[in-house]
């Protein structure tokens, strides 16, 4: 299996080559050649298998440079028990009759991210000894907070590598924030933008693409990776926990083989929602795809209309890792729904470059329309939809997951359809647990208390145990305390490499 740029401008390479670049030399994302296919046959046998054994199954196909002994290897390092705290590694909960959560959050970091981060830095090193790699690989990240920090965590100390990140100084939650400044590791370095994330992401662009700056990198025995979610090795195994899930219901005998489910998702970058469309893409029975976003709603514009405008107002909301205006990943879906017309998506990206904004042309619109449904939850919203599901059920929502259950009821409002969906949850409500307490017990349980106060508040509302990662955060050292203007990061990526 080779991968293509969806902008055309460069040759195919490995999936192995792929994971190394991040990025492709022309600006674009990496995508496979082809899709790898499954049959409800395949499917009902992953509902017997362990998470371990369904992510072999899928990675084997876009991963096929790679050995199955090597995948197996990365496989059994990433999903253990004893890091996700279950064997399930992402379990579903049923939350109503014909509803399911999918809790992605079960990881180190206590959030999704961790997902696709905790293979990552074991397909990188495998990358680098399959190309024969010399030079030494510096994964440079922007974060709207929990990629920061799974990708510290799963880079930390890892051969051949060193890792910066870059977080908006401002846009981030205390908890977020104190698992990213207190990381440890020898080859680790977490940085503070003046700005927003969509600064911050701009910044690590420019970086990439600087030839001054890779020239100088060269010279003293580095080169740049990346592992936002535009690199493959992030995206391929979110793909994973989508056959998972339904695999599960198949399991638990909630649905039949072949009977279409729905997806929720709530989304920044992109990168999750797509990975469902990859599934869907593979053979695994979707009916939609509902796109859900915050007062950032960007996404949810661009697909009830076919324009992408990020000329707006940048807001800070109570779901900050979704805080976005520049939804890297979509540029994979336009690439897929022309049909590999690079031309006119690297068009598009230029347009986005120079001028913020887009249009797609009617049959893309009418494309993307089919498959995906959009909608938005604002603050309000989101902590009434933590409210009211937790004086219902007894279940603890975080902002995120309360944004997908807000537009998920939309849908239904909007739809009338009742197929049966599955909610994607990305954090713990431990991370938002200011935002979480304030909906599940009011505004004076909150005044006057830090968030690491409310993880024990909102342990003894809920019952819930405070995960190990969060627990004595605020007891740790800090370890990290750059900040830097958007100019200035290139500097300060020269210092951490002492360049």
């Amino acid at each position: 299996m080779l991968y293509r740029s969806t902008r055309g401008n460069c040759s195919n390479v490995s999936a192995a080559e792929a994971i190394k670049r991040g990025l492709a030399a022309d600006g674009g994302l990496f995508v496979p050649e082809k899709t790898v296919h499954f049959d409800n046959e395949h499917i009902q046998k992953m509902s017997e298998m362990t998470y371990q054994e369904r992510a072999l199954k899928i990675l084997e196909g876009y991963l096929d440079d790679y050995t199955i002994s090597e995948l197996t290897d990365c496989v059994n390092q990433a999903y253990t028990a004893q890091k996700f705290g279950t064997e399930a590694i992402a379990p579903l909960h049923k939350l109503y009759d014909s509803v399911n959560v999918l809790e992605l959050w079960h990881g180190p970091t206590s959030a999704f991210k961790d997902m696709a981060l905790q293979i990552l830095p074991h397909f990188l090193v495998k990358a680098l000894k399959k190309t024969g790699e010399k030079e030494e690989i510096v994964i440079l990240v922007a974060t709207s907070g929990d990629t920061g920090k799974a990708a510290l965590e799963g880079f930390r100390d890892v051969e051949g590598t060193k890792i910066i990140v870059f977080y908006p100084s401002e846009g981030v939650s205390q908890v977020q924030k104190m698992q990213m400044v207190t990381q440890e590791g020898s080859n680790v370095y977490s940085i503070a933008v003046n700005g927003n994330f969509d600064d911050a992401q701009n910044g690590v662009k420019r970086i990439f693409s600087d030839e001054d700056v890779a020239a100088l990198l060269q010279d003293n025995g580095y080169k740049f990776s990346s592992a936002n979610s535009i690199n493959w090795g992030r995206l391929v195994p979110q793909i994973v926990y989508y056959f998972s899930a339904y695999a599960d219901m198949l399991k638990n005998k909630e649905i039949e083989v072949g009977e279409k489910v729905n997806f929720v998702v709530p989304t920044g970058n992109f990168g999750n929602i797509l990975a469902a469309y990859y599934a869907m893409q593979m053979g695994l029975p979707v009916n939609r795809l509902v796109c859900a976003s915050n007062d950032n709603n960007v996404l949810t514009d661009f697909v009830n209309t076919g324009v992408y405008d990020k000329n707006r107002e940048f807001k800070k909301t109570l779901s900050p890792s979704m805080d976005i205006l520049i939804s890297s990943n979509l540029e994979r879906l336009l690439y897929l729904v022309t049909e590999g017309n690079s031309e006119q998506v690297a068009g598009w990206m230029n347009k986005l470059k120079n001028e913020g904004t887009y249009a797609v042309d009617q049959e893309t619109k009418k494309k993307i329309q089919n498959v995906f449904w959009a909608g938005y939850s604002n603050d309000s919203d989101t902590l009434k939809t933590i409210e009211s599901v937790y004086s219902e059920t007894g279940y603890v929502l975080d902002t995120h997951t309360a944004v997908a259950v807000d537009v998920y009821d939309k849908y239904v409002i909007s739809t009338s359809d009742v197929t049966k969906a599955v909610i994607v949850s990305t954090a713990s409500p431990f991370k938002f647990n200011e935002s979480v307490v304030k909906a599940i017990a009011g505004e004076g349980a909150v005044n006057g208390k830090t968030e690491f106060e409310l993880l024990s508040v909102l342990s003894e509302k809920s019952g819930l145990t405070i995960p190990a990662p969060l627990k004595e955060l605020d007891k740790k050292p800090v370890l990290h305390k750059e900040i830097c203007e958007p100019t200035h990061m290139i500097e300060k990526v020269k210092e951490a490499l002492n360049i």
